[in-house]
């Protein structure tokens, strides 16, 4: 597709029908734009709004999320999963307001050394921060290539893909430009088979329901309710697992900083 139709599709329909009140889009600051790519990795939106709206009025900036006791974060954040990024940001918060002077760093190089934040992640802080003309991809995004560039081929690598989004890049407002794809890949997943199975990255989520990943939620849900230790024979009990896979699954919270295990007892790090 020619460059100058391809804008005026993703574009327009982005004037039309975007998602313009989201508020990590009317609300545009380092700060919080950090915490909802954060908290928007592998999580809806309709699940990150509430939460990211009681987040900020909590923690509105870098020094209040730096000050705060991780048990408070774990609690603000509970509801949206993956309890590990919340860790992370915490940390990210802690060494931006001690080592950066609390104004988070502009370059790649420096966004990606901060916890948590990955080459996208940091591309899309600079994107939507700074508005700099950054090329990036994600889910929607994929979904918008593949779709208009890649039909009829399987097995797409992100690296033939980026090629093209650099070559589509609408440099003269990157951050509208990357919320109208967005958008766009959003509307598509509505409309048209998933054009990301063509993607060499696809992988179809694991399911929830009883898996670590859920078990890890409920044993931070018990120690934040409690306050407190916790015995490795009580978690057995309460939660109906056997004794080798909660010992598998506190290592994987402790190398998360998320718990603490001595003598036999589990508390909060």
């Amino acid at each position: 597709m020619e460059k100058k139709k391809f804008h005026k599709l993703v574009l327009d329909y982005y004037k039309q029908h975007g998602r313009h009140t989201l508020p990590w889009r009317t609300r545009i600051n380092p700060y919080s734009v950090l915490v909802s790519e954060i908290m928007l990795q592998q999580t809806q939106v309709d699940r990150v709004t509430p939460k990211y709206k009681t987040f900020l009025k909590k923690f509105p900036s870098f020094r209040s999320l730096a000050r705060a006791d991780m048990a408070d974060v774990l609690i603000m954040w509970k509801g949206l999963g993956y309890n590990n990024r919340a860790v992370r940001l915490w940390k990210t918060a802690k060494i931006v307001t001690e080592d950066f002077g609390g104004t988070m760093p502009k370059q790649q190089s420096g966004l990606e050394s901060l916890p948590g934040i990955g080459h996208y992640t940091a591309s899309a802080i600079r994107c939507f921060a700074w508005n700099e003309p950054v090329v990036c991809i994600e889910t929607n995004i994929r979904r918008v290539f593949l779709h208009h560039f890649f039909q009829g081929k399987d097995s797409v690598s992100d690296k033939e893909l980026l090629s093209v989004i650099e070559l589509m890049l609408y440099k003269k407002d990157p951050r509208i430009w990357y919320w109208a794809l967005m958008d766009y890949g959003a509307f598509l997943k509505t409309q048209i088979e998933n054009p990301n199975k063509k993607s060499k990255h696809y992988a179809k989520q694991s399911k929830f329901e009883g898996s670590d990943r859920q078990i890890r939620g409920r044993i931070l849900d018990i120690l934040l309710a409690k306050k407190k230790s916790i015995s490795m024979a009580s978690l057995v009990s309460l939660l109906h697992i056997e004794n080798l896979r909660l010992e598998k699954i506190l290592k994987t919270m402790i190398k998360d900083d998320l718990v603490v295990v001595k003598k036999e007892k589990v508390s909060l790090k």
